[in-house]
């Protein structure tokens, strides 16, 4: 079994390419093609920090693969990274391991970011500025990401930190202007394509703030109670996307919302037939992130080296 950590892990990755492989998973999954279980979660209650597992197999594909994912808030206390994680590649042929990836839970991230750019892309988005809800590591990939698919000129960020706030402000700015809201309602008043990435329990944006034509990816929420934003922006969204109907009714956004449940399509599926959406509508994506997305940057790794 090889052994990739995350230095070169990191040089494997093409972004671009990244998001193509997102887009043939997506529809795979939406298809049928995947066994793909609900996620295991985990809280570590004396850490505050949760951990979530995934795993997928594609049919006909060489491998499946499992994925630990973890966020211990108070790390930053410690000095250390507060994601962490990994994730195995094994034969489908044998079960055998083929590679284990200690990505530090990066993959997961570059992944996640990479399915909202592509949703933006494939929605028709043609925004030069993006509103950022949250200043971690998943608000700064969103717009390194973004940036692979928009004309991106300008970018409005909150967050509760002001320290950290400046942080992100700083990584960001080699990809676009930033300008720091006071109040995530500012946010949606200066932008019309809003990411947001927190880990709430509240919404942060509520339905009197957000303007018609706004598009809506909400990527925090992955777990029972969770939430990010109104639900009632939900019921009055023209187009609700969701990665998995199954898992965003149990994780997402839409746990919230269980009566949008019906009319939510998901992304795969969107992505294979796309809609025409006038201007003016208003749409939200769902994102809970699936084992498939997993497997198949894990593969797109292991296939430049093995």
């Amino acid at each position: 079994m090889r052994v990739l950590e995350l230095p070169e892990i990191d040089r494997l990755l093409d972004y671009p390419e990244v998001i193509e492989r997102m887009r043939d998973a997506l529809i795979a999954y939406a298809s049928g093609e995947c066994d793909t279980p609900m996620p295991m979660h985990l809280e570590i209650a004396p850490e505050q920090a949760e951990v979530h597992m995934k795993s997928s197999y594609r049919r006909g594909g060489k491998y499946f693969a499992l994925k630990i994912a973890a966020t211990f808030p108070r790390n930053l206390e410690r000095g250390l990274p507060v994601g962490n994680g990994m994730m195995l590649l094994s034969s489908a042929e044998t079960g055998a391991p083929v590679a284990f990836l200690r990505d530090a839970g990066h993959l997961t991230d570059v992944r996640t970011a990479a399915v909202a750019a592509l949703a933006a892309r494939e929605l028709g988005r043609r925004d030069k500025t993006i509103g950022i809800i949250g200043t971690g590591i998943q608000a700064r990939l969103q717009v390194e990401l973004h940036a692979q698919v928009l004309p991106l000129e300008r970018v409005v960020l909150w967050g509760r930190n002001p320290e950290r706030v400046e942080a992100c402000r700083r990584e960001i700015a080699r990809f676009a202007d930033v300008s720091i809201a006071a109040i995530p309602a500012e946010v949606a008043h200066e932008t019309r394509l809003i990411v947001t990435c927190t880990a709430a329990r509240a919404p942060l944006l509520h339905n009197a703030a957000v303007h018609p034509g706004t598009h809506l990816s909400c990527v925090g929420s992955d777990s029972p109670g969770k939430q990010e934003i109104d639900a009632a922006i939900l019921r009055r969204a023209t187009l609700v996307l969701a990665d998995s109907r199954r898992q965003c009714e149990k994780l997402g956004e839409l746990q919230h919302a269980p009566d949008v449940m019906q009319r939510a399509v998901e992304l795969g599926d969107f992505f294979a037939a796309p809609r025409a959406v006038e201007p003016h509508s208003l749409t939200v994506c769902d994102f809970t992130g699936l084992g498939v997305e997993d497997l198949c940057i894990a593969e797109s790794c292991w296939e430049k080296v093995a």
